[in-house]
């Protein structure tokens, strides 16, 4: 039967789940629960024969990942799934399915459903001990089985929604948010124009000024565009794992004399503790420069006050892993530190602890969500530590290469 539905194209998933209640209630008549399934159905001496059968539906009811539940007539617990059985442990053969749902909108579109026999779609959400958020599909269950025939039963199929509106309002925030970050320099270098073809468009004097404010918004425009398409690379990218050997003493070595300069301009000392040889880790070169360079650098701008940066990377022994290592990457500065209530959130895109010296600073909100989509990808960890005062820690732990 489930092979002629989807040859036929009908792909109502609850359908398919009726079927397999179907063959799994045919199978199992006359068997020890024959008593609670013998008002449900009836069936021929065929299908008392079959001895496989029993098997064969418990395996495939097994089988279907989302919770699937058959009622009766009076909404009396049937059958259902271990899936079913994991969302609502409540659920018992026999008893009422209102004893382990309490969903009005689910029970009165049973009744409805019997009412009727056209199927619809009604959404159940649960508060404890997560939120989540289904779509519960309810329809009358109508077999063609030879042989079996239902009086009357309705299979409830509940397609978990919660991932889907999870990247719902994350798609909606990265727009509102980019929007946002866009809509400042756009303003400022609209007024500004306008200002030059009005009143400042003979003064020399204000005409050089504006246009060096003019050069910065644009600046931070495109850092904001660069940042935002380098993290879409990188996403699309996120389930291939680099396979190339690459040298991350090299690049921490030169990512420490390229922004050197920058440090010295700002007051900040870079000490690098790296090792004397190689340290081989499999990555994309440019993807781990980008890592360093973004830690190196929110280090000497947000910690400078602290007057010092400390870099240091070395390999260690993979804990529970004889024979491998990793390669530690930590970048530690002694600024102002951050409390530790904006910890968990500092990954997320366009976060700031401080929004206005964040802009000023040229952030884009972008560099710590980079960083970890890119050790992410790399099988690695992102770990941050910080405390009020005593600055901050990175550290970024990544599966060292096997050494030739």
């Amino acid at each position: 039967m489930l092979v002629i539905i989807a040859v036929r194209g009908h792909w109502d998933i609850w359908l398919l789940a009726g079927a397999a209640f179907t063959i799994a209630l045919g199978a199992l008549v006359g068997g020890p629960r024959r008593g609670l399934r013998s008002g449900l159905l009836r069936a021929g001496p065929r299908q008392l024969k079959e001895n496989r059968r029993p098997g064969v539906a418990d395996a495939l009811l097994a089988h279907i990942p989302d919770p699937v539940i058959l009622v009766d007539r009076r909404a009396l617990v049937v059958e259902a799934n271990a899936a079913a059985r994991v969302l609502l442990p409540g659920l018992k053969n026999g008893h009422p399915l209102s004893f382990a749902l309490r969903s009005p909108d689910v029970l009165d579109g049973i009744d409805e459903v019997l009412s009727s026999g056209v199927p619809l779609k009604v959404e159940y959400s649960e508060r404890v001990p997560t939120e989540r958020t289904f779509e519960v599909h309810i329809g009358l269950l109508q077999p063609d089985a030879s042989g079996v025939e239902v009086l009357s039963g309705v299979v409830l199929f509940f397609r978990d929604l919660t991932s889907a509106r999870r990247l719902e309002a994350m798609r909606a925030d990265f727009v509102a948010n980019a929007s946002h970050e866009l809509r400042t320099p756009l303003a400022s270098l609209l007024g500004f124009i306008e200002t030059l073809q009005g009143p400042a468009r003979n003064d020399a004097k204000a005409r050089e000024r504006f246009l060096d404010i003019m050069r910065g918004q644009a600046q931070r425009m495109k850092r904001l565009i660069d940042d935002l398409l380098s993290l879409s690379r990188i996403e699309m990218r996120a389930h291939v794992p680099p396979t190339e050997p690459v040298d991350l003493t090299s690049i921490a070595r030169q990512m420490v004399e390229t922004l050197t300069p920058l440090a010295r301009d700002r007051g900040v000392v870079i000490q690098a503790t790296l090792p004397d040889g190689p340290l081989p880790v499999l990555g994309d070169r440019d993807e781990l420069l980008r890592v360093i360079e973004n830690l190196i650098e929110n280090a000497v701008k947000y910690g400078e006050s602290g007057g010092k940066v400390e870099v240091e990377l070395a390999s260690v022994p993979t804990p529970g892993d004889q024979g491998s290592s990793q390669a530690i990457l930590a970048v530690q500065d002694y600024g102002p530190g951050i409390a530790p209530e904006y910890l968990p959130r500092l990954t997320e895109r366009f976060y700031r602890v401080d929004v206005a010296e964040s802009r000023d600073k040229g952030g884009t909100g972008l560099g710590l969500a980079i960083v970890k989509h890119i050790v992410n990808r790399h099988r690695g960890h992102l770990d941050i530590a910080s405390e009020p005062g005593r600055g901050a820690r990175f550290t970024v732990t990544l599966p060292e290469a096997q050494r030739a």
